[in-house]
């Protein structure tokens, strides 16, 4: 992923992965290894999501899509650079390093971002939940005591809130459009809502870091999460599914089936020619 990328270019004053990587370089940011677990987590969360994303192109339903969902992946993928350049500052380990030369265990990404991307209806209820899901994380993340992550949020909201929008109004599109479409946006709701409960929980090293004001916990933003949610949902005359919670897992390792075959179609240029550059 270094060198020279379409995510490199960032608008203003916004942090880079190349920023990120120079002050670590020189010490002038270096996160502790609590506050590295926590950046990999959320850097997992993108990397392993953009991957999925980027499936859809050349196969979206129409060309503005294809565009539109591989601008999401590229956004997600920014992110991924920001948070994995900075979770390796603790281990010295450079952002391909982290992406590329880990085994499925050593990922921490949440069940979701990892499952199979469906039919169209499927993606955008994935997209729903996690678009709002991580614009609660980013907008609260702003006002971290660690400076690194309080910057790289401060850039990922902005674009999380394309991202929350485009959902939504794919939502409300299909499930007010043909039977066919509100019935592959309700099932594609049932498909993904198993995974929410996932997002929301708190662990030892997320109560930790909250204390500090270094992260967010995670439970603290559901309330904001069903209410933004719901209130789609409701325009869209649709329910939240009542479904059971997904086993969850993935911030300590633990993943579906799905996550291996994602991670041997990503990780085998990197692992066929290591070092190799274009």
């Amino acid at each position: 992923m270094g060198g020279e990328s379409a995510t490199r270019i960032t608008p203003g004053n916004a942090l880079r992965p190349e920023d990120i990587a120079l002050e670590v370089r020189t010490g002038l940011a270096r996160p502790t290894e609590d506050v590295a677990e926590y950046a990999l987590r959320l850097g997992d969360d993108g990397l392993i999501l953009a991957q999925r994303l980027g499936h859809w192109i050349s196969r979206g339903p129409e060309l503005e899509e294809d565009v539109a969902l591989g601008n999401i992946a590229l956004d997600q993928l920014g992110h991924a650079r920001s948070f994995l350049t900075y979770a390796g500052g603790a281990w010295d380990k450079t952002e391909d390093e982290l992406a590329y030369f880990r085994r499925e265990p050593e990922f921490r990404s949440a069940a979701i971002f990892e499952q199979p991307n469906g039919d169209f209806a499927a993606t955008i209820a994935r997209q729903f939940i996690v678009s709002y899901y991580q614009f609660e994380l980013y907008r609260r993340l702003t006002q971290s005591t660690d400076a690194t992550l309080a910057a790289i949020a401060a850039k990922a909201v902005k674009e999380v809130d394309y991202h929350r929008d485009h959902s939504a109004q794919w939502v409300l599109r299909l499930a007010g459009g043909t039977e066919e479409s509100r019935t592959r946006m309700i099932q594609g709701l049932k498909q993904m809502w198993p995974y929410v409960a996932e997002l929301f929980q708190d662990d030892e090293l997320t109560a930790r870091l909250a204390e500090t004001g270094a992260a967010v916990g995670p439970s603290s933003l559901k309330a904001d999460f069903d209410r933004l949610t719901g209130e789609i949902l409701a325009e869209a005359e649709l329910e939240v599914p009542d479904v059971a919670a997904a086993p969850g897992g993935g911030r300590h390792g633990q993943h579906s089936e799905h996550l291996g075959y994602l991670l041997a179609e990503m990780q085998v240029l990197a692992r066929e020619y290591p070092g190799a550059s274009w």
